[in-house]
């Protein structure tokens, strides 16, 4: 007669086998963990990964994470569903052209209010929940922004004249401070960071959050930029997900269509940011629970990630070689 398996003893396997598994799984990631240990991650954080309460959690534990083995993560937020709801709330009513937000004086005070304020403080909330040291920050802070007004145009389809679009107080950043940022790294601090920047004449601007934090990442000379969307990341013209590309396939697939749409200023965000330094760019499916951990930490990844192209990105080092070389002498 064969012996029955007790309960416990079920249980007690099934805590052994999950055990071994988190092990493995550790194992796996050590060597990533080295070779990123002391390198500046952007992250922009926006879409579902923020709406959700329980992806806000595990997305502050992640950051944190991140921090206690070694690398120096920077988060740069959206929050456009939540300006638009404390508008609606305001009785302000938003207009938008061609996808951006048309930013009056008052709409700017509002914007302001709700990325400086109450989404950026629940963020570090989140953050110092998790066990970690969240410092919140926009781009008025130490000059960490300077931003300048954003100019559109648009053709005419009846008259076949370029128009200048009028978007109010909608900025694109002109000098990003990297002193300030540099301030946090080798630290326990995450800096977390609203995409406000300040003009020259003090006046406040509405940044694009994928804007921004593209710019940050050029700034500092980040490894990685991870943008959350609401995605799987580009797809193919077969629905499938593109797990690696470069500054030609990209170009390629935005001029034939392949990608479209608001995907497009992401790419291109991207594309910016691997072309000026940063190693490279990942378009990550926020809504994943530990999207930024599995792409970095598993020989798979996750979402799409894009390089630049090799010579290209070796001309790129050597000219900020020189740069800094030249910054050395007095030039006159």
């Amino acid at each position: 007669m064969s012996e029955e398996v007790r309960p416990d003893d079920e249980s007690s396997e099934s805590s052994a086998y999950r055990t071994l598994a988190r092990a493995k799984v550790l194992s796996e990631a050590l060597p990533y963990m080295r070779r990123y240990n002391g390198q500046k991650i952007v992250i922009k954080y926006g879409g579902h990964a923020m709406g959700d309460p329980e992806l806000a959690r595990l997305f502050a534990q992640d950051v944190v994470l991140l921090k206690q083995v070694g690398m120096n993560p920077i988060v740069v937020h959206g929050g456009g569903p939540q300006i638009g709801q404390m508008l609606k709330e305001l009785n302000i009513q938003s207009e938008f052209i061609d996808g951006l937000r048309v930013t009056d004086q008052r709409t700017i005070d509002v914007v302001e209010m709700v990325l400086a304020g109450k989404i950026n403080k629940e963020i570090v909330s989140n953050i110092n929940s998790a066990g970690g040291v969240g410092v919140g920050l926009c781009g008025k802070d130490a000059h960490l922004i300077t931003a300048r007004k954003l100019t559109r145009t648009k053709r005419d389809p009846e008259s076949n004249i370029e128009k200048v679009l009028d978007l109010g107080f909608v900025g694109e950043p002109v000098k990003v401070n990297p002193h300030v940022l540099d301030c946090f790294t080798n630290t326990d601090i995450i800096p977390v960071i609203a995409p406000i920047g300040v003009g020259e004449d003090g006046q406040t601007y509405n940044i694009n959050a994928d804007t921004a934090a593209g710019a940050i990442a050029k700034a500092i000379g980040a490894r990685r930029l991870y943008m959350l969307t609401d995605v799987k990341g580009i797809l193919d013209q077969n629905k499938q997900l593109v797990r690696d590309a470069d500054v030609d396939s990209i170009n390629a697939m935005i001029a034939d269509g392949t990608i479209s749409g608001g995907m497009i200023p992401k790419t291109e965000t991207c594309l910016d940011a691997v072309q000026n330094g940063v190693e490279a760019a990942v378009i990550v499916d926020g809504r994943a629970p530990h999207a930024v951990l599995l792409e970095l930490f598993t020989e798979r990844g996750a979402g799409t990630m894009i390089r630049g192209n090799p010579r290209i990105f070796r001309f790129v080092l050597f000219g900020l070689f020189f740069y800094r070389q030249a910054c050395r002498f007095d030039l006159g």
